[in-house]
């Protein structure tokens, strides 16, 4: 059953976290994966397939230097939109 908008999302079940990605077309073709709970969490791939699995690469590496670095993973998160003019 699909969440809506502005339900809370789980992020962590059980020992693997669920964490949302927006891709997003890059000016050279590849296609850019981000991780908004994840700081500095970013990567890219020439399909989409590709670039969510260099993401999980990246937010498995992100996540192992959060206690040196000091933060953690929010337990749960809304996604919400917003319109804005442009």
């Amino acid at each position: 059953m699909a969440n809506n908008p502005g339900d809370a999302q789980i992020v962590r079940a059980n020992s693997r976290y669920v964490l949302p990605i927006i891709l997003t077309a890059g000016e050279d073709g590849y296609v850019i994966a981000a991780c908004p709970m994840l700081p500095g969490c970013i990567s890219q791939g020439r399909t989409r397939e590709e670039a969510l699995a260099n993401i999980a690469e990246a937010a498995e590496l992100t996540l192992s230097c959060r206690e040196e670095e000091g933060w953690d993973v929010p337990a749960e998160y809304r996604l919400e939109r917003i319109e804005v003019s442009a």
